[in-house]
């Protein structure tokens, strides 16, 4: 019944307004006989008559006037909701929905966007922090236009484009034996006790796979939902972990550059295979693919004091079979 109405409802509003067929024919640009053929046609639809008829003048009955207050409401909605997706679409004063990842937070993403409102001041953003696959998810509900995420998807219904690298440290608390060290192997920590994010994450993932490469599988302690929990958990002493640098150094760790096998995790854009953009969503996506090699600031690790103490001074001036260069 509703996709019988709909179509009717604009032409039941005119006539009822102008009390005229003629009047309201000329209004929307039809010819008089159609709008008379869709009047009688929608009073059969619903079984009642709308209007009564005095030659070319129409009142509404007690039906008509009920069914024209919603109709009234049912086309003001339709014409925000209208409004709403063309404002959403304008190229100068759109709005992009824009996911990406809590560790992209504090510093990449206010950057990107600030250099894009640059030249797009009046774009504005929807912006969603999540992990990556809930992030993918929401793409493909359609509530995400793009979404920064890592590792990069592998599904055939996402497009992926790389667009930057970050690597990923090995934090340990400031007392710890490995604190006075500035680069290790991973397979050095083989026998630490790790804090990591939970199954399902990226850096999870990533942090899995690192360390398989270097011959060990973490033996996990804690297991969280943000990178700088996991940061203030090492600095309690509760365990290490591999992170990407944070946005401003945290006291209480040192962060240790891994030399071996290549700490780094993947940043890149997503979005949905076949899904058509809007021109800020298409402009912002230009942008993001520009940046590739220069999306993550880079970050130069606190000068850290090495601990007091003969022992610490000579594990910190010690060779390379204390140090992997």
């Amino acid at each position: 019944m509703t996709s019988l109405l709909a179509p009717r409802l604009a032409y039941f509003a005119a006539v009822a307004r102008h009390e005229h067929v003629t009047r309201a024919a000329h209004e929307l640009g039809v010819p008089q006989s159609t709008l008379s053929r869709a009047m009688v046609r929608l009073e059969q639809d619903l079984g009642v008559s709308l209007f009564a008829r005095r030659g070319r003048t129409v009142a509404l009955t007690t039906a008509g006037r009920t069914f024209l207050a919603s109709a009234e409401k049912a086309l003001a909605e339709i014409a925000r909701a209208a409004g709403s997706v063309q404002q959403d679409a304008d190229p100068a004063h759109g709005k992009v929905a824009f996911g990406f990842l809590h560790t992209l937070g504090p510093e990449t993403v206010p950057g990107l966007i600030r250099a894009f409102r640059a030249d797009h001041p009046g774009v504005r953003f929807s912006l969603v922090q999540n992990y990556g696959e809930a992030m993918l998810e929401r793409l493909r509900a359609g509530e995400l236009d793009l979404c920064l995420t890592s590792p990069l998807p592998d599904a055939p219904d996402l497009v992926a484009r790389r667009l930057d690298e970050q690597r990923l440290r090995l934090v340990v608390p400031d007392d710890h034996r490995l604190a006075v060290r500035k680069r290790i192997r991973l397979a050095e920590a083989a026998e630490e006790v790790f804090v990591t994010l939970e199954p399902g994450y990226g850096l999870r993932r990533i942090t899995d796979d690192l360390c398989a490469e270097a011959g060990f599988a973490p033996r996990v302690a804690f297991e969280g939902e943000e990178a700088e929990t996991l940061r203030g958990l090492v600095a309690a002493g509760l365990g290490v972990a591999l992170l990407p640098p944070p946005a401003v150094p945290r006291p209480g760790v040192v962060e240790l550059t891994v030399t071996a096998p290549r700490a780094v995790r993947e940043i890149g854009v997503a979005w949905l295979d076949g899904h058509p953009d809007t021109p800020p969503v298409a402009q912002f996506k230009r942008f993001l693919l520009s940046r590739r090699g220069r999306l993550i600031p880079e970050w130069h690790a606190p000068v850290q004091e090495p601990a007091a103490g003969p022992s610490a001074a000579s594990a910190a001036e010690a060779g390379p079979a204390a140090e992997s260069r």
